[in-house]
């Protein structure tokens, strides 16, 4: 029958609408709006695309935009007097540090300055933490985008085997944390495991975040497998390609997200859901962390 394809964008604009309306509630109760701030170091074209997506996306949610634009000649000393001067801010609820940031500064050092509570990237190592502790925090945008693409695809994660190909902060980590939360059972695999297409093939839900474009096989997914793309890669014609052979895994897998318009347009819409929660934690609208 061919697997049912998840419309990343129709539910990141759902996600988007809730936000809007806690945003319009937010402010009626706080007398202002929810305040994002957003630091761009340099001149990398693709963040500056990233970054006036963000801007647009967060503006029309309601929210107060700040963005910080900084010379490419930003010294370390610098750009952590910025994060700290946001982190005293009273109206500013989430701080994002576009990455990469230039490689002479050290991108650590930087996302643990934020406070953590600002964190609205979900990358100090106090969220991290509290992830794998099962604590309140603020989680990584992508994987938390993943989460609920699989909720709203009807997937039962309780009791299933999830392999997530990937292994980094950004992804496969957090995602495998809020899997194993969900009380599926998770593998952890990657480029260098041994027979992947074994390990995916045993899967339920096989979640693919390694950057290599179409490495997952039609063979790879047996029927009825949910799979989410998070891979986004460029071919040489300049289309756009997921880490999986959509075109061999979509006739038989159970749901499949696409790539462009699957996980991508989740990933803002996460931002925007974790700056109203660290909006709303902060005016103790909601629980403290």
């Amino acid at each position: 029958m061919g697997a049912v394809v998840i419309d990343g964008k129709a539910i990141a604009a759902s996600v988007r609408d809730d936000v809007r309306r806690g945003a319009a509630d937010f402010e009626s109760r706080a007398g202002r709006k929810p305040g994002l701030a957003v630091v761009l170091v340099g001149d990398d074209p693709a963040s500056h695309v990233y970054v006036r997506n963000k801007d647009r996306a967060a503006l029309g949610a309601g929210f107060a935009v700040r963005t910080l634009h900084r010379p490419a000649q930003t010294d370390q000393k610098a750009l952590l007097a910025q994060v700290e001067e946001l982190n005293r801010d009273p109206d500013v609820d989430g701080i994002l540090v576009q990455l990469p940031l230039p490689g002479r500064l050290d991108s650590a050092a930087v996302v643990r300055a934020i406070d953590p509570s600002k964190d609205v990237d979900g990358l100090h190592p106090a969220n991290v933490a509290a992830l794998w502790m099962g604590e309140p925090g603020l989680v990584s945008c992508t994987p938390a985008g993943c989460m609920v693409l699989l909720e709203r695809a009807g997937v039962d994660l309780e009791g299933a085997h999830a392999v997530v190909i990937g292994r980094s902060l950004l992804v496969g980590k957090p995602l495998a944390a809020l899997l194993l939360a969900r009380h599926a059972t998770v593998t952890i695999a990657h480029s260098r495991s041994r027979d992947l297409g074994a390990l995916c093939r045993g899967a339920d839900v096989v979640v693919a975040a390694v950057g290599r474009a179409e490495m997952v096989r039609g063979d790879w997914v047996r029927p009825g497998a949910a799979v989410i793309d998070v891979g986004v890669n460029r071919r040489a014609d300049g289309t756009l390609v997921g880490d999986v052979a959509f075109a061999e895994v979509a006739p038989h897998a159970g749901c499949i997200t696409p790539v462009p318009g699957g996980v991508g347009p989740m990933t803002i819409a996460m931002l925007l859901s974790n700056t109203l929660l660290a909006a709303n934690r902060r005016a103790r609208f909601e629980p403290e962390f």
